[in-house]
């Protein structure tokens, strides 16, 4: 009996030591990296990795080299609020100004309020807010929420079903497990048979994260409620906020964080020639001197 409790202990020690031992055979397996994939190559990094290829070493290395190799082409952390702003004008993807109860970044996604027809400048306003809502994550949390509102939203204004799929597939292959979890706030009956396409394109871990909220289903509603304070909730989510996007405001907000995002990745002097008014001494200082002002 006693062998049995030494065994069962010595097992839980095991499983601890697992994924700093995943984790290094990953580092292992990737090489010694340089410039900004040192940098985005994390120990977090390694483990979200990881844990959307259930801790594969193998599958992982894969998934991780293909996002540094789209990260070095795309450049996610180069693009500029200015670059997408027009995107924006509508307020069709923004970052709120409330966190939910885990601590995590919300992004507010409203496809009704389509304001363009280019995919790929779409594609690009919705990388740049990822990537802002990361750069917004409070210490120790790795994840955010969406909460998607379908106000206005037809079959006639919804995205192609490609686009769809590449937004999925950027977040699935490229961002894993920063997605904590996603609300589909009481879609049209309509918007089933979109839905019906869209989730072969989803594997089953973000499929789990994905939840209906329709307002007169109590458990839905009690749902999200264990997600989000009423009082920060938006009324066009149940809750008992104004949605109040405020384009000039965000822009403002945007700016400041391009300049925290410029100091964090080390490209300060491409703002400079961005013209948005900040120049090299007032970007060098630690970005954390910007953090009051990121509201």
């Amino acid at each position: 009996m006693f062998g049995r409790w030494k065994n069962s202990h010595h097992d839980q020690e095991n499983d601890q030591l697992q994924p700093e031992l995943k984790v290094n055979e990953l580092k292992t397996a990737i090489g010694p990296l340089s410039g900004r994939s040192l940098q985005y190559c994390t120990v977090a990094c390694y483990k979200r990795y990881l844990e959307a290829r259930n801790w594969n070493v193998d599958k992982s290395k894969k998934m991780l080299e293909e996002t540094l190799n789209w990260r070095s082409t795309y450049k996610p952390e180069e693009i500029q609020w200015n670059e997408v702003a027009m995107e924006g004008e509508t307020g069709k993807v923004y970052r709120a100004n409330f966190h939910d109860r885990h601590g995590r970044t919300v992004l507010i996604l409203r496809p009704g309020m389509q304001n363009t027809k280019s995919l790929d400048n779409q594609m690009r306003h919705l990388v740049y807010l990822i990537e802002n809502a990361i750069l917004n994550l409070p210490e120790g949390q790795e994840q955010m929420s969406w909460l998607i509102d379908f106000t206005g939203w037809s079959i006639s204004n919804s995205v192609p079903v490609k686009s769809a799929r590449d937004t999925v597939n950027i977040l699935q292959n490229h961002y894993p497990e920063r997605l904590g979890i996603a609300f589909l706030y009481n879609p049209p009956r309509i918007f089933e048979a979109f839905w019906k396409i869209v989730k072969y394109f989803l594997e089953a871990k973000t499929f789990q994260k994905v939840k209906f909220v329709y307002p007169k289903n109590n458990d839905s509603v009690e749902l999200m409620r264990s997600y989000f304070d009423e009082e920060n909730l938006p009324k066009e989510f149940g809750g008992k906020a104004m949605l109040n996007y405020d384009h000039e405001e965000f822009t403002r907000q945007m700016t400041q964080d391009d300049a925290k995002s410029a100091a964090l990745w080390g490209f300060e002097n491409k703002l400079q020639h961005a013209g948005n008014g900040y120049s090299g001494a007032e970007v060098a200082p630690e970005p954390v001197c910007l953090a009051p002002l990121a509201g």
